[in-house]
This record gives structure tokens, sequence and C-alpha cells, in this order.
């Protein structure tokens, strides 16, 4: 039987008596044996039912959401005695672009014309109110990527400086299932449409439009019309983004089979020829046109950080983070729709208060070596921008980061004998994982959805780029069947207080666990893949 001993407290937005759950739970070997403190459920009930209030208004950025959720999550992380972060703030400023691209507009290619939205959708990042293609010469690049790890280069031979591209959703592996193949069925970030718009500007091109087919997208047209018909967020450089694509953009593939067919060529023979490695670029013997029109605003929303100051290397941290974002209120025909993201991502959220208190406690009994960042990113839904800026290095260079732990959607059900794990042989985090889990009795258990890409969509990505190794922690759906379909990033991701959080419990004292190893033995996990993120890490610690 659970035992309970009674504490009270004064939260920041109310006075409640509360009980604090002191669950005989079995923790890590490293945790100290004497820890008073434990995993308090009755305080993450009460910061998800907060956070995920309708007065919070579904924590949009730039929005009294925002106000409300930075104002809270700095004054918990003040409470528990953690200093500021960002020159002694508690609040990390990020200087934003919203761009929102005029639906008004048609893409010609040749003799074809199409709607935006139905057909295509076409936006920038570039800070530019209007982007002109003009008789841009069309090209079919294949799966549009230069790999040189997997003898990859669709690019070989072929110079496409201003041009626009066509491309190929996700990769050669799920495509082909062959796991000798990039990676098989499991996504690499080549897959990405990220990738694909970064490689296009690394080589050049004024465009890119990747084709749209459901099952190696994963996730109908009417997502990626939705993401990108409206507006969007992105950080500024001090080029304006110039460096970036012009244009990115997605075709349907209805669409894009009359282009090919236009060209006299077959879109399903070409695409059944770039699963090969010689692949070369083919000429779709067209111009493309298109004005891009853009309205501009300037904005500036925040992270939340908060640190631990180690006692022998101040120096090197061990980051612990979660969004606090989501999609905030949606004005309709019967009244506003409130997108709370109990779930995603309140729980996780509230899971980085929580941990903070319990290692603050820890830090006083016996500090640690390290330094200890908690981190809450705004704008993770509209394209991991606040972690990009936390990678920046405004507050510490990504070379004096350890590792990443970042928290995206908990399992706020019963607890499980296994925990996820997404990507495979990507890092040393990996081994650290596995070695939590079995002091906890659990197994790791491999992504069910790799082909999903979820390691390259959260903001530990941010960081991985960096050359940061990271661990995702995600149950998304996983032991909620009705999650994805029926609340994922829509009005039914609530609060409910007959959750057990016996998940939340058990993988904030994982996290608990690898984060003091972390912070105490000096190591710097690395690299296992050969990758541009184990590249970018040996720039910094060769």
């Amino acid at each position: 039987m659970i035992k309970f001993k009674t504490s009270c407290l004064l939260l920041s937005l109310a006075l409640v008596a509360c009980s604090e759950n002191t669950t005989q739970t079995t923790t890590a070997n490293n945790v100290e044996d004497n820890l008073e403190q434990k995993v308090n459920l009755q305080h993450i009930h009460q910061d998800i039912k907060i956070l995920a209030s309708d007065k919070f208004a579904g924590r949009g950025p730039l929005t009294v959401g925002e106000t409300l959720t930075i104002n809270y999550l700095a004054d918990q992380y003040k409470k528990i005695g953690l200093s500021g972060a960002f020159n002694g703030e508690y609040l990390q400023p990020v200087e934003m672009a919203k761009l929102t691209p005029n639906q008004e507009m048609t893409l010609t290619i040749g003799d074809l014309n199409f709607n935006a939205g139905s057909d295509f959708t076409a936006r920038t990042q570039q800070i530019q109110p209007i982007i002109e293609l003009d008789n841009s010469d069309v090209i079919f690049v294949g799966y549009g990527i230069n790999a040189p790890e997997y003898q990859w280069n669709d690019f070989a031979d072929i110079d496409v400086k201003g041009k626009t591209l066509v491309v190929l959703v996700n990769d050669p592996g799920f495509a082909t299932q062959d796991n000798t193949l990039f990676t098989g069925n499991a996504m690499t970030y080549y897959g990405r449409w990220t990738y694909k718009y970064e490689e296009a500007a690394r080589q050049g091109a004024a465009a890119v439009f990747i084709v749209h087919e459901t099952a190696p997208a994963a996730y109908p047209w009417s997502v990626v019309e939705s993401s990108n018909t409206g507006s969007k967020y992105t950080l500024i450089d001090n080029n304006k983004n110039a460096s970036q694509i012009p244009i990115m953009g997605w075709i349907d593939v209805e669409a894009a089979e009359a282009v090919f067919s236009q060209a006299g060529l077959d879109y399903h023979q070409l695409k059944q020829k770039a699963l090969q490695p010689d692949f070369k670029a083919v000429s779709l013997k067209s111009t493309a046109n298109l004005t891009l029109e853009n309205q501009l605003t300037m904005a500036k929303s925040h992270n939340v950080v908060a640190q631990l100051t180690g006692s022998e290397a101040p120096d090197e941290y061990i980051v612990i983070s979660a969004h606090w974002d989501h999609f905030g209120t949606s004005e309709t025909e019967t009244g506003p729709k409130i997108f709370n993201g109990a779930v995603d991502n309140a729980s996780g959220t509230a899971a980085t208060v929580e941990i903070a208190r319990i290692m603050a406690k820890m830090h006083q009994s016996k500090p640690f070596k390290r330094s200890i960042i908690f981190a809450n990113f705004t704008a993770e839904e509209t394209g991991l921008i606040g972690s990009e800026q936390f990678a920046n290095g405004d507050i510490i260079p990504t070379k004096q980061m350890v590792a990443l732990l970042n928290i995206d959607g908990m399992n706020v059900l019963d607890s499980v004998d296994y925990i996820l794990q997404y990507g495979k042989g990507l890092s040393e985090m990996e081994d650290y994982l596995a070695k939590a889990a079995k002091a906890q009795g659990r197994k790791v258990k491999m992504d069910p959805r790799p082909q999903n890409g979820l390691f390259f969509r959260s903001d530990h990505f941010s960081l991985a780029k960096q050359g940061v190794p990271s661990l995702l922690f995600m149950s998304l759906g996983d032991t909620d069947p009705e999650y994805i379909t029926h609340k994922y990033h829509k009005e039914a991701d609530d609060y409910s207080e007959n959750w057990s959080l016996g998940g939340v419990e058990q993988d904030i004292e994982l996290i608990i666990d690898i984060a003091t190893q972390l912070a105490n033995n000096g190591d710097w996990p690395k690299w296992k893949a050969e990758s541009d993120f184990k590249n970018r890490r040996l720039q910094d610690r060769p």
C-alpha cells in the first residue's frame, strides 16, 4: 500500500493544501540512498492542470498564454532555488519573424498551372516581402540527398544554382525496406523535409518542391496544407536568412505526375530509377514561375532557463529540456477552440520542474560536479525555434554541453516495463539509457514507428545538429491507443485528474539517474554513427 506524509506549500497561482506523495519506488542505483525527496505526483498533477488550463489559452507563443506560462515556470524555478541561466535571468529572448504567405498565388510549370493549397504549398524563411521564380529550369534530383557515408550523391555532375528542384520524400531505405540501404525502414535525417531544403540551399537552388505521398511522408496532404499555408516563425540571422532556400514547397503527387508527363516522362519509372546510387538528375524540360508574397512581422518570444551550478566543472553542462508551447486558441464560427496540449507538452514541462526540484535537493546534500540547465523552449510546434536559439550559444556554447535529455509528451498512465528509444546506434547516450532502464528492471524498446523519423522532430535535434549527443523521451500514444487519432494536436488533449502518472514517475527517476551520472562522472558521450552530428562534435571536441 502506498503511504503518504503531509506537507504544505504555496503554489504561485493558487493556495492549495496538498499531500506529498512519497511512493515507495525503485530508484536507480546511483541516486542517493538516503534521499528523502521522491517524485511528487501531487506537484505534477497540479502543474499539468495549471499549464493545460483554459486560462493559459493553449500556451501559444506571443499570446497572453505565453506570458502566463513563462512567468509561472520562472516563479517555480525561483522557488526551487535555481538561478536564472541567461545572464542571471530566467527568460531568454527569442527574436523571431512571423511570415504569412499570400495564398492567392499560382505555380506555373511549363503549360501547367497549379493552385496554392490544393496542388502545392510554398513559403520561405528569407526575410523578404516578395520572392520571384522567373523562368527557373525544373530538375528532378531524385531524393535530393548528398550523403558521403552512404556513398550517395543525387547532385553529382549537375549544377542546380538558380534551378527549381523536384525531390522525393523520405529516403531510399524506406522505399525499398532494404536494411542495407541507408537504415531501411527507419528514416534517416536525409529523409526529413528539413534536410531536403537545407541541402538544396547549399547547392544554390532557387526552389524545392517535395513530392507528397502519404506513406513515405507519414501524413496526408491535409497536414502538409495546414502546416504550410498559414503563418510560420523563423529566427533571423544577420543576412535576413539569405543563405536559406528562397522557396520551400511541396507538390501533390498528382500534380507531379502531370509535370513529368508534360515532359514525356513517367514519374513512377523515374522514382524507381532514383533508388540507385548512380542515379543522375533529369531535366523536366520546363521552367517554373511563381510570385511568393509575404506579410512580415517581427516578434519576441522567450525560453525559460534555470540552472544548478557545478562544484568542480561549472563550465560543463547537462541540459534537461521540454518545450512549453502548444497551438494556442483558434477562433471559429462556433466559438474559440483551445488546444491545451496537456500531454504535449504540459506533461514534459511539469516533469522538468519536478526534476529540478529533486535535483536541487540532491545538489544541496552533495553538489554535482557539473552544472545542470533546465530549459523550457518556445515555438517547438512551429519549427524547433526556441531550441535553435538556445543552440546558437548565447547562453553557453554547445561545445560546453555534455548531453541533452529532452522530454516531449510523457506516459501519464500507468508505469510500463520498457522505455522507448528513438534512433538506433546513434550515440553513447543509448548506452546510458539501457543502463538506467536495467537498474529499474525495465527493457529498452525500439521506436515502434521508425519510419516517421521522430528523432529528428523534437527540440533535442536542434542540439544534435550542433553535435550535442541527445536522448528523446516521448510516449505520445504508446500507452493510449486513442491519443494519436483523437487527441494529438487536437482540442481533446486535456488534463485528467484520473491519470495515475505512473509512467511519468518512472521516467523522471530514469532521467535523474542518467543526469546524475553525467553530472559527476566526467564522461563526454560520443556519437557512434558516421554523420554530420558526429563531424560537428569532432570540431568542438577532437
